[in-house]
């Protein structure tokens, strides 16, 4: 279990995101979302497709920065920060885990979760252990060996997951995490969630069309004519959730 108290992981104020269309024209996608999430609680963003739930996500990780408005990691401002700076930051301080695993197809379970350790700087002699460990925590020691294509769908995704963990982040991003899985296995990425969300005490902001993940999760959000708000899960199925 970490020691970290608890207290907000990730806040968001006033974010604004514009693209500009084919035409020249501004493109609003979100107008105005302010979140905050707490250290060990998971939040779902639900939505229709299309509404810059993804755009949000990628906001809140550091992989763009907002038109207007501040986002805070750990209460630090990320606008405050270099490219440089806020590279380290998404490593040290921020796991991701997409759809598709983006595992790397010529390096093993093992390597792959030890990379995110390396480029932060780890030597092997301790980047190795760690990452065995966390192949432990997702129940694959047995398949440290295998490359990617030598694995399945749920296998793969466990590896990503564990790779995102790597550096005991503070704050876990997912997108449609299990949207590529059948039910069964869906269900045991989720499981494996909760199961180490508890155990290692970080914040999840995920987005999902899947019911039952949301319902599982601390909190539901709806993203909608590019504003969030708080909702029953009743309610964002019946808008949102397919």
């Amino acid at each position: 279990m970490s020691d970290r108290a608890g207290g907000p992981a990730l806040v968001g104020e006033g974010i604004f995101k514009s693209f500009i269309d084919s035409d020249g024209s501004e493109l609003p996608i979100l107008k105005g979302v302010d979140l905050q999430v707490e250290v060990g609680e998971v939040v779902a963003v639900v939505g229709a497709s299309g509404a810059g739930k993804s755009t949000l996500l990628h906001l809140l990780g550091g992989l763009d920065r907002p038109s207007r408005g501040e986002i805070y990691l750990d209460g630090r401002r990320l606008s405050e920060l270099d490219d440089r700076q806020l590279a380290e930051a998404r490593n040290r301080r921020i796991g991701f885990v997409f759809q598709f695993h983006h595992l790397l197809r010529e390096f093993s379970a093992l390597e792959n979760i030890m990379m995110p350790l390396l480029i932060g700087g780890l030597e092997r002699t301790q980047a190795g252990p760690r990452a065995e460990e966390l192949l432990r925590a997702v129940g694959l020691e047995r398949r440290s060996s295998h490359k990617p294509p030598q694995l399945s769908g749920g296998e793969r995704q466990r590896v990503a997951v564990a790779r995102a963990l790597a550096n005991e982040p503070l704050v876990l991003l997912a997108d449609e995490p299990s949207g590529n899985l059948d039910n069964q296995t869906a269900e045991g990425l989720h499981d494996l969630f909760f199961r180490l969300r508890g155990e290692r005490s970080f914040a999840v902001v995920l987005v999902t069309h899947n019911r039952e993940l949301a319902r599982r999760a601390d909190r539901v959000l709806w993203l909608h004519d590019g504003r969030l708000d708080a909702v029953s899960l009743s309610t964002a199925e019946h808008e949102a959730v397919p």
